[in-house]
């Protein structure tokens, strides 16, 4: 080939990889996305790699060239959902598209266990990376190109190389914006820092200029991102503090709304607490990760606070802001739970009366601390008591939901529900869903909604016109 010397003395410079795939590029491709906000901006940038080779992004994988899978690691089921669809994909290479080329990527192929497995079992697979170098994409794309052999890169070390991509985003109104990678916890039960590594936070003015840039562009509202909001800016020279990055995003023009995901409750702080009333944008919103109630067993789970941590920092938050919505992660069935340990979780639920919650039931990850525990719970008792704690979560939930009939919403309109084209769907600034009989040319909006009705789920209103 007539550019191979010079595709050869490639120094992270994808241009080249790019201009060269894109010749005579007619190629569709999709990409399934798993996981977390995290993954679902990945796939953004992703996305945008792909078309700018050439590709078009297509849902329909029947009618596709390119197949990326882009995996989550945090649970077992996760994986096992994957190796599903790549079982799928295999026979669907095998049968009716023999030329159909396919890519693993993600939190799972970070783990060596997984890539090795996915290796062994699935020979239909082309390409794999990790969650550190998507913008080697072009490079390995081009490399299965020329001998049809698996093409294979993972960096363990986080670089913000990732950070000079574009994003295809999903939506023109609202944004993902990656703020730091990684987590430096060691949550006993946690994958992500063997899969994401180490924090890394990015750089406070380019992450300014990216949201300006979104802002210019009709970009309403921000997701800042990270596994630990609340450690932002601790490896950074400056020293800047996420709340002192928060009061910058709060002077940006065009954009109304700034959310953000996750926190720890260990490292947030009461310059955050406040922010949320000193500053119009921040949604009235915090989601709060508990894990457990039980100090016991927060302990074990290396989570570096007590329960009673934890209820003081809800009534300084509530005393600051006594409106907030709060949700928060529960997981049941960690290795040595016992009833007074569950017990102390329903306590602190019914404490706290969370507006919304994310439950799980504990998922064994190999590599982590707590898949080594000889005192695994048994699958009947966690689905009895994961029952029992929904029974106490989803009344509180719809008790908070109710106690907003009659009142006034703006609502940030998403798109059309997925049940009826003649209802819009949308999100209020405390994060709660509504729909609500309107034109389509709302989406993107921000509109006022009087609520006439609630579920445990959603809420239900009118358009003020």
């Amino acid at each position: 080939m007539d550019n191979l010397n010079i595709i050869n003395d490639y120094n992270n410079n994808i241009d080249q990889y790019i201009s060269y795939i894109k010749q005579d590029n007619d190629k569709k491709a999709t990409i399934i996305t798993h996981g977390c906000q995290m993954n679902e901006h990945d796939s953004e940038k992703i996305a945008w790699l792909l078309q700018k080779m050439g590709y078009k992004i297509v849902d329909n994988i029947d009618d596709s060239d390119f197949v990326i899978v882009n995996t989550c690691s945090v649970r077992h089921s996760a994986e096992d959902k994957v190796y599903g669809q790549l079982g799928n994909l295999k026979h669907l290479k095998n049968n009716s598209n023999k030329d159909l080329k396919l890519a693993v990527c993600g939190c799972m192929m970070q783990r060596k266990e997984s890539r090795e497995y996915v290796v062994d079992k699935f020979d239909n697979v082309d390409i794999i990376f990790g969650t550190n170098n998507i913008w080697r994409l072009p490079e390995l794309i081009y490399k299965n190109s020329l001998d049809n052999k698996i093409a294979i890169d993972i960096d363990e070390n986080i670089s913000n190389n990732d950070d000079l991509l574009g994003a295809d985003r999903l939506y023109k109104f609202k944004s993902y914006v990656n703020i730091m990678y990684g987590c430096n916890n060691f949550c006993t039960f946690c994958i992500v820092p063997y899969t994401r590594g180490r924090e890394n936070s990015r750089e406070k003015e380019d992450i300014l200029r990216e949201i300006k840039e979104l802002a210019a562009n009709g970009c309403k509202e921000v997701t800042l991102l990270g596994q630990n909001v609340n450690s932002y800016g601790k490896n950074l020279s400056n020293k800047t503090s996420f709340a002192d990055l928060l009061y910058a995003i709060n002077d940006i023009d065009g954009i109304e709304r700034i959310r953000f995901m996750t926190s720890h409750p260990k490292d947030i702080s009461d310059e955050l607490i406040y922010a949320y009333k000193d500053l119009d944008k921040l949604s009235n919103f915090l989601h709060l990760p508990v894990q457990s109630g039980s100090t016991r067993l927060l302990k074990k789970m290396n989570r570096k606070y007590s329960k009673e941590d934890y209820l003081k920092l809800i009534d300084k938050i509530k005393t600051i802001n006594p409106d907030i919505a709060l949700s928060t992660d529960l997981m049941i069935g960690f290795p040595g739970e016992t009833e007074e340990d569950f017990e102390e979780t329903l306590d602190l639920c019914k404490k706290v009366e969370y507006d919304t919650s994310f439950t799980f039931i504990y998922s064994k990850r190999e590599g982590t601390i707590a898949a080594r525990s000889k005192d695994q719970v048994p699958d009947k008792i966690k689905h009895e008591r994961f029952q029992k704690l929904l029974d106490v979560l989803y009344p509180i939930q719809l008790k908070k939901n109710e106690n907003l009939i009659n009142t006034n919403q703006k609502v940030l309109v998403e798109g059309l529900s997925k049940t009826r084209n003649d209802i819009l769907t949308g999100r209020t600034e405390s994060f709660k869903t509504v729909n609500f009989k309107g034109d389509p040319k709302h989406i993107g909006e921000i509109v006022d909604v009087n609520i006439t009705s609630a579920n445990t789920f959603s809420l239900n209103g009118d358009l003020i016109e």
